[in-house]
């Protein structure tokens, strides 16, 4: 792999993950095995569409009766159901300023865009619609889920082609991107965000929770290596716009940061767990079709 491929996204390279999606499985059946313990979902499975009315039979649920249209013939009628064939699978993806940076492997944006477009790829194979969300330090970017290829390569272009919003101030926080996703993602999604999780408030954890109740929620955690473990001895030089900070590292201080990354990521575990939802942990050397197959 280039030096240019691994900081910079094209469309070839998302493209040709069509092929090594064919075999890869979304998460949806994982999620309902998790929901299944003490935990009561109100997540229908790809969604229950109404078919038709028939009268009851012996043996029907009265749970199903219809009693409207009991009411109204006399006789007693149940609701019957029929599965939904395509379920919106909803992809949110970081893109901040913070997720072009890595020490190792490939950019955490970069990552993150592989893995959307492995997953689109694989909802495509499985006839789920896709959308999604991108974004930006200033902006979101949301596509309505749609099904067939050239859903999948709008969305792809969306990620190699952003569109820019310069005037809108940077926002810290990701509550203002997961209360949008609360309109945008539709009950009964399928739904994959994947970020570095900076800006994580508790009023963000909030919406996340909502998110949880009405979505099938999977939080993929982009790092590097460097976010989780600095060098115990050394100067280090590091350079972000016209800024520069030296650090002279030392072995507490690297076992402090140690312990901070850890209690982000094991709070971020310990909140999807609560909540239902599956939390995959990658770094930036990750091989990207082997985290998502867990």
């Amino acid at each position: 792999m280039s030096s240019f491929e691994k900081t910079t996204l094209s469309l070839k390279m998302l493209v040709d993950l069509a092929r090594p999606a064919t075999d890869l499985t979304l998460h949806h059946s994982k999620i309902k095995a998790k929901q299944s313990g003490g935990y009561v979902s109100r997540f229908k499975g790809r969604g229950m569409e109404f078919d038709e009315n028939r009268l009851y039979q012996v043996g029907d649920d009265i749970r199903s009766i219809d009693w409207r249209v009991t009411a109204r013939t006399g006789k007693t009628y149940i609701k019957l159901f029929r599965e939904e064939r395509e379920r919106p699978v909803f992809i949110s993806v970081d893109q901040r300023a913070t997720m072009r940076f890595a020490t190792h492997g490939v950019f955490k944006s970069v990552l993150a865009a592989k893995l959307a477009a492995l997953l689109a790829w694989a909802a495509h194979h499985h006839s789920d619609r896709i959308g999604g969300q991108l974004f930006f330090d200033t902006h979101c970017h949301e596509l309505k889920p749609q099904n067939g290829k050239q859903a999948v390569l709008h969305f792809l272009n969306a990620l190699v082609n952003p569109k820019e919003n310069l005037n809108q101030a940077a926002h810290e926080s990701l509550e203002p991107v997961l209360n949008r996703l609360l309109h945008h993602a539709r009950p009964s999604s399928l739904l994959y965000v994947i970020s570095d999780f900076r800006g994580l408030t508790p009023h963000a954890e909030i919406q996340l929770t909502k998110l949880s109740q009405h979505c099938d929620v999977v939080l993929i955690f982009i790092y590097d290596e460097l976010e989780k473990k600095l060098p115990t001895t050394g100067q280090y030089r590091f350079i972000q716009n016209d800024q520069s900070l030296i650090i002279n590292a030392n072995e507490k201080q690297a076992q402090d940061y140690e312990q901070r990354f850890l209690e982000k990521e094991q709070h971020l575990q310990q909140l999807a767990k609560q909540h239902g939802m599956i939390f995959i942990p990658v770094d930036t050397q990750a091989d990207v079709l082997a985290c998502l197959r867990i």
